[in-house]
């Protein structure tokens, strides 16, 4: 069997991709190894959301043609959004054979194999969900999983190249999700993550004419699985969640109790010129919602510093905005245009760059205060955390996460991995709980 390697840059939807690769290669006379060293075959799957990831992965690249200097019988395979992107652009690259998209992966065995002659497959797909793949989890064996339940995406939020390098959305038979989730929870999964660019615009048709399934049925019906199972999902975009959705998760205690709900900025000016469809104001009131339904919810969101024509007032208004939801956790980045984007084609990108990292290191200080009080205030409290794994700093403590996605690092106790536990917190870090089992908790 010929082994083959996969390197994985980006979002949790990559890591699923690779995983359903992964599938497609070990059924087709392929063998996962875990070093590029050890491979007849590497697959490099990329995201092209920012200019640096890009960067990387064609340094990457120059270091994988080096290697194939060595040994000519080397192949290599770029997947994912920078081959739909760079097409081929990426094909001349010297460590490069094939360029393969997000929609050609079922094409990768013909390929590899030499049957199917052309090494450029980047073509988007309206229908294509990968749904009767079961995807190849030994990559990354433990008791959490991502799982796919949509493809693509509709918003053309101007700052955004996902539209133009995944395809329109599109959403996946909620049987097969079913499916995949049951045989995770009897191969001992403990916690899935529900994927999809806009998981609050799924919606299921069914050819017979049924009753179509909409992203909260689709929670209900996956919280029913198993009480041993702990539900997470992302993305939310604030234009699309309604209060059925936040209904429906405080109907299920295994639903946990955080939402990822990206602002990107907190002025009206910039939120329309980035085409986000909503708001500061409605922002606001869905935060006010999630407040109200969902009492002590986690939330945690995205944030651009510098996009086009943003101004010293904008940016104060991200700011204040910030202040007022108190989000316990920010993903923050400066903006970085991309080509053939909304905003590449009709704005210019003036803020000067010393002042988007200005702006982007005044943002990431006071998420650092606001995530530093919120861990504060949890001092003393008590969670319920699976254990997920041994902490990076120490061979001797488990770390796991809240139900609001805190992490949350303890001493291993006699607990272990894929148990959940009552933990005390003791101590905390802006990015950190530290605290003592009590307990194990029995979910049956």
């Amino acid at each position: 069997m010929i082994p083959f390697y996969i390197e994985t840059y980006g979002c949790q939807m990559n890591v699923s991709d690779s995983e359903v690769v992964a599938r497609l290669l070990s059924d087709n006379g392929y063998q996962p190894c875990n070093r590029p060293e050890e491979a007849g075959v590497i697959l490099v799957n990329t995201c092209s959301v920012r200019d640096s990831a890009e960067k990387r992965v064609i340094a990457r690249l120059d270091q994988f043609a080096r290697m194939k200097r060595k040994d000519p019988s080397l192949k290599v395979a770029v997947l994912g959004c920078m081959a739909t992107r760079l097409k081929e652009e990426l094909l001349a690259h010297p460590a490069v054979d094939w360029v393969v998209g997000p929609d050609s992966y079922r094409l990768l065995p013909g390929l590899l194999d030499a049957s199917q002659a052309a090494p450029l497959q980047v073509k988007l797909s309206k229908t294509e969900t990968y749904a009767d793949i079961k995807p190849y989890r030994c990559l990354t064996p433990g008791i959490t999983a991502f799982v796919t339940i949509m493809r693509g995406c509709d918003n053309m939020c101007a700052y955004c190249i996902v539209p133009y390098v995944r395809g329109r959305e599109r959403s996946r038979d909620p049987l097969s999700i079913e499916e995949e989730i049951r045989d995770l929870v009897a191969a001992g999964y403990r916690e899935v993550t529900l994927l999809g660019q806009n998981v609050n615009s799924y919606l299921w048709k069914p050819e017979d004419g049924s009753t179509p399934v909409n992203f909260a049925m689709l929670l209900d019906r996956v919280a029913g699985i198993s009480p041993l199972l702990r539900v997470r999902y992302t993305t939310s975009h604030p234009k699309d969640m309604q209060d059925d959705v936040l209904h429906t998760m405080a109907a299920h205690p295994n639903i946990c109790n955080h939402i990822h709900l990206p602002v990107q900025s907190g002025s009206n000016d910039i939120l329309k010129k980035m085409n986000r469809g909503y708001t500061r104001e409605q922002y606001l009131e869905r935060i006010a919602s999630i407040r109200r339904i969902l009492p002590g919810c986690g939330i945690s969101t995205d944030i651009i510093a510098g996009f086009c024509s943003e101004t010293e007032e904008d940016h104060l208004q991200t700011l204040s905005l910030m202040e007022a939801v108190r989000f316990d956790q920010a993903f923050m980045f400066r903006y970085s245009q991309r080509p053939n984007t909304l905003a590449a084609r009709h704005y210019r990108d003036d803020v000067p760059e010393a002042e988007k990292i200005a702006r982007l290191n005044r943002i990431i200080d006071l998420q650092n205060r606001l995530s530093l009080e919120s861990n504060r205030a949890d001092v003393r409290k008590v969670f319920e955390v699976l254990v997920e794994g041994v902490s990076k700093r120490s061979d001797e403590d488990f770390f796991g996460r809240t139900q609001t996605n805190k992490v949350c690092v303890f001493p291993r106790g006699n607990s272990t991995v894929g148990d959940y536990v009552r933990i005390k917190v003791k101590s905390c870090s802006a990015a950190t709980l530290k605290g003592e089992i009590i307990n194990k908790t029995n979910r049956i």
